[in-house]
């Protein structure tokens, strides 16, 4: 039996009714219309929000200079997004989900492994985003005394995940459509924001912060590359699987790196100059980003502000469900992609009420959750883009579903260097927040046999397991297994 989505009575489907049916089956050549400009809206609207700006704050506790600061920022976030952009030429040669895809790497069965990751971050991701939507409605209603209590964090939570659900089960092509629109309105008034605070910014005390180590910078720029590109890699071939066959692979690069980098790139940087002039900006940033950034605004623009704020935190938080809905479909959940939507719909909610209504602190337990997922997330992309760079020919589409196929039930060179990768770069990073998320504290255990000074010394907040295990997944990809890939296109 075909996998391949009769697309001509979905899409049917889809444009009179706006509801998307096809789920991880391959998308047939006639639905296959996108081109490469088209990835710009949804991955510039994801990101065009103020929350780019509270980065800066994270950036400079690193113990690092402005300047050292725009460095990390603008490679950082550039490099992230050209290996999104680089995952994303798979989805064209295969007209699959991403995760439907790496079973070419890791086997039908296989692919699991790292489909776990992939759906627990993309969980991760789209309830933090909606919580800080919450947060920030209730800052501003306190400001505006319009009552930011209970009720009104209920209402909030209620009226994001509704927004968010909806849009992720209607799906691909009401998303494309949203995302086109909110891109204007968010950015509009993301550059407004940024006009109204400019007044804010004392570069005296901007230029006087220090420079710090190298072992800072590099910790620095690991943080932003996961925050960024990283954080968006495994979902990456979702919104490529609707272009054109004939679409230019480095047009795709192209435009998924500049739409995704563009707004990042800026905000980051203003946001730098902003919490580089107040101590206050810099530290309230982290229990409240975007609540805290509205209190530089004029009474006026507070409504526009949380508007923008809500809907680009709504963008980004769409993306990760519908393709955490897509990812759940992939591990062999036997539901149709609209369900499997709601139901990471319903974990989204109950996550936000949770640390909304119940957890003392959730920006450290969420980034100590970001570092660690991270390392295994980045071995998988390592090895996918390894196998990428091998393959001269598109994806056997058939063979993703069959395990008796040419891609095997499990590829075991790619999950042991997966397993390796991860094991090495957990033994180098340290949980930054050990009373926040003490259930990390086993990690950065090779960092004293390696003579890195140890979980206390100059090394241990460098981050350097995430980029050791995209080294080793990338390097241990591609030369293990060239003869395999040989074999499998022969």
């Amino acid at each position: 039996m075909s996998n391949t989505a009769t697309t001509g009575s979905g899409l049917e489907q889809t444009r009179r009714l706006g509801v998307e049916t096809t789920g991880i089956e391959i998308i047939e050549e006639s639905a296959r219309t996108a081109r490469p400009r088209d990835l710009f809206w949804p991955w510039f609207a994801a990101n065009v929000s103020v929350f780019g700006l509270s980065y800066a704050s994270f950036v400079l506790y690193f113990g690092i200079s402005f300047w050292q600061g725009v460095l990390v920022s603008v490679v950082g976030i550039v490099v992230s997004f050209a290996l999104c952009g680089v995952i994303a030429i798979a989805g064209k040669r295969g007209s699959a989900p991403t995760m439907i895809l790496s079973r070419a790497a890791f086997g039908v069965q296989g692919q699991k492994v790292p489909g776990v990751i992939s759906w627990l971050v993309s969980i991760g991701w789209e309830t933090f985003l909606a919580i800080l939507a919450v947060l920030a409605t209730s800052t501003i209603f306190t400001r505006l005394g319009w009552g930011g209590g209970t009720g009104t964090k209920i209402v909030a939570a209620v009226v994001v995940a509704a927004l968010i659900v909806a849009a992720s089960v209607a799906g691909y092509h009401v998303i494309m459509r949203m995302q086109s629109v909110l891109t204007w309105i968010t950015g509009a008034v993301t550059v407004l924001y940024m006009v109204l605070t400019l007044d804010d910014i004392d570069w005296s005390a901007v230029q006087a912060i220090p420079a710090g180590s190298t072992q800072a910078v590099i910790g620095a720029l690991v943080m932003v590359m996961t925050g960024f590109g990283l954080g968006w890699i495994n979902i990456a071939a979702d919104w490529s699987r609707y272009q054109k066959r004939t679409a230019s692979g480095p047009s795709i690069v192209a435009w998924n790196t500049f739409g995704g980098a563009l707004a990042p790139v800026v905000l980051v940087l203003f946001g730098l100059a902003l919490a580089g002039s107040s101590t206050e900006i810099l530290d309230g940033v982290a229990g409240d980003p975007i609540g805290t950034l509205a209190t530089l605004l004029p009474t006026w623009f507070l409504v526009p502000f949380l508007l923008a704020a809500v809907l680009s935190l709504v963008s980004g938080a769409v993306l990760g469900i519908y393709s955490s809905g897509l990812t759940l479909l992939s591990l062999g959940v036997r539901l149709t992609r609209p369900q499997a939507a709601a139901v990471d719909g319903v974990l989204l909610t109950l996550g936000t009420f949770y640390v909304v209504f119940i957890a003392q602190d959730f920006a450290g337990p969420f980034q100590s959750f970001l570092i660690t997922l991270g390392v295994p997330l980045a071995a998988w992309a390592g090895i996918m883009i390894a196998d990428l760079a091998l393959r001269r020919r598109d994806y056997d589409e058939e063979a993703l579903f069959d395990a008796s196929g040419r891609y095997g039930a499990f590829d075991w060179t790619s999950i042991a260097t997966m397993a390796v990768a991860s094991l090495v770069g957990w033994g180098l990073v340290i949980n930054s927040f050990s009373d926040a998320a003490s259930w990390n504290n086993w990690q950065g255990y090779l960092l004293g046999p390696l003579g890195l000074g140890g979980r206390d010394g100059a090394w241990a907040f460098a981050n350097l397991g995430v980029l050791f295990s995209l080294v080793i997944g990338l390097s241990g990809g591609y030369l293990l297994r060239r003869h395999t890939v040989a074999r499998q296109e022969s």
